[in-house]
This record gives structure tokens, C-alpha cells and sequence, in this order.
């Protein structure tokens, strides 16, 4: 590996202290970067839909984007666009996904805790948001988002406007996932790396509902049993940990990413 790879694989595996402003920031875009990549490899990508936010660690009211057009498959930190809230790009070539923007940048001004946001049109996500249903403690997996996930009813379209990005954002609460009424599915976190595990894990738990609903009649785990298993898997930056094999796919096999 070269040496930009060796360095960016010790990041990841020793949690590496970023001391700078600078330094914090290139890892925001190196693990967002690889976030378009891993959604490329698990077929999250859907024409121009989909968006993945990080915030700037020097600019709270600012994030960074992939401009829309590119394959998630073919992003790079160099392909980054910086947007404020207002919707201004500061940093990069743009365009952006309006509706991207206009979903994301209400949860970053919302959510002051919310480093990332993630959200796709996922197949499983989405099949799953049009029977206007929470999911069920069914799996030690689909526990992670026990009392934690919301469901969104009010669909209204393509979303171009920031007042639906509100209302998504006031629905979303403190919450670490939800599931957009006849959308798909939305997930954010305290680094880049939670809020894409999440989604990650978000879409398996949707797809695994769908088999075992099709397959027969669910026999669910008692609430008291979820929300012990809940307590087990959160911690600090909830679902972190799970980024780090996907990282180190991407990083072995597509490490352009990095340029």
C-alpha cells in the first residue's frame, strides 16, 4: 500500500487523534468519500437519489456533499463540495441535490449532535417505508434501532423545499434513524461512520422484516429483552465500529478514493 493508504488504514484501526482543524477535516472527507463508495458496492445507489452529509469541524453551519451527477461508485475527496446552510457553495464544484440539501441541511441545523446524515433509496428501505410501519425488535440486529427510529408519514413529493426538510428534521427528534413514508429511509450520527454503519444495518434490518414477514408469522423479542439488547450495542457514537470493515474494503480495493 502506499503511503496515503497505510496511514489512512492506521487511522482507522488505532482511532488516531486528530489534533488539528485541518486534520479533522480530511478525515471527515476521507471516511464520507468512502461512504459513496460503500453505498455504491451495496447497490444504494439509484440514479441522482441519494445523499450523504458530514458537518466541517471549523464551520458548524457548513457540511460536505458529493455534487449530483457522478457515480457514488467514482467519488473522491477531491470531488467534495462544501455548502452552508443557505445553500451557498463555498468549496468544490457543485451542482448539489437540492433535495439533498434541502432534508440535510434542516437535521444539521436541528441536530448539533448529527455529524453525519445519511439516506438513500435503498430497494429494502424503500419497499419497506410504503407499508407506513416502524420496524419490529425481530433480531439481536434490528434491536439497535428499538425506540430509536421514527416513521415519517407526511410525503408530499420530491422534496425541493427546506420547510419539508423542517418537518423531517422535527419528526426525526433525537432519534438515530427514520423511515420516510414512501421514500426510503434515513439514518444520521456523531461521525461519518455511524450514521453510514447505521444505514448499513438500517437496510438489512428492512430487508430482513420483508423475508421474515413473507416466510410467516413473526414471533417478535419481548420489549424488555429489545431494549436491554439496545443498551449492549449503542455506546458513545453508536454503530462506529461497524464502519471499519467496509472502510478497509474500500480502502484495499478502490484506494483512488483518497485522491
Amino acid at each position: 500500500m502506499n503511503q496515503i493508504v497505510r496511514q489512512a488504514a492506521f487511522q482507522i484501526r488505532g482511532d488516531a487523534p486528530r489534533v488539528t482543524v485541518e486534520e479533522e477535516r480530511l478525515h471527515r472527507k476521507r471516511r464520507l468519500a468512502a461512504a459513496y463508495r460503500i453505498f455504491a458496492l451495496k447497490g444504494y445507489d439509484h440514479g441522482l437519489a441519494g445523499h450523504i452529509t458530514a458537518r466541517d469541524p471549523e464551520f458548524p453551519d457548513r457540511f460536505w456533499v458529493a455534487p449530483i451527477g457522478p457515480w457514488f461508485g467514482h467519488i473522491r475527496v477531491s470531488d467534495l463540495v462544501q455548502v452552508d446552510h443557505h445553500g451557498n457553495i463555498l468549496a468544490g464544484a457543485g451542482p448539489i441535490n437540492q433535495a439533498g440539501f434541502a432534508i440535510h441541511s434542516e437535521i444539521h441545523k436541528a441536530r448539533p449532535d448529527v455529524i453525519a446524515a445519511a439516506h438513500s433509496h435503498s430497494i429494502h428501505g424503500k419497499a419497506w417505508s410504503a407499508l407506513g410501519r416502524l420496524l419490529d425488535p425481530i433480531s439481536q440486529d434490528s434491536c439497535f434501532f428499538y425506540n430509536n427510529h421514527v416513521l415519517f408519514e407526511d410525503f408530499t413529493g420530491i422534496v425541493l423545499d427546506t420547510s419539508e426538510g423542517e418537518r423531517i428534521a422535527k419528526a426525526l427528534g433525537d432519534k438515530r434513524a427514520a423511515i420516510l413514508q414512501n421514500h426510503g429511509i434515513l439514518t444520521v450520527g456523531r461521525s461519518v461512520e455511524s450514521a453510514v454503519a447505521s444505514y448499513v444495518s438500517f437496510e438489512n434490518a428492512c430487508e430482513t422484516q420483508l423475508l421474515a414477514e413473507a416466510a410467516g408469522t413473526i414471533k417478535p423479542i419481548r420489549p424488555e429483552v429489545a431494549a436491554h439488547t439496545a443498551s449492549q450495542i449503542g455506546g458513545a457514537d453508536p454503530g462506529a465500529y461497524g464502519f471499519r470493515p467496509l472502510w478497509e474494503r474500500v480502502l484495499r480495493e478502490q484506494p483512488d478514493f483518497l485522491e
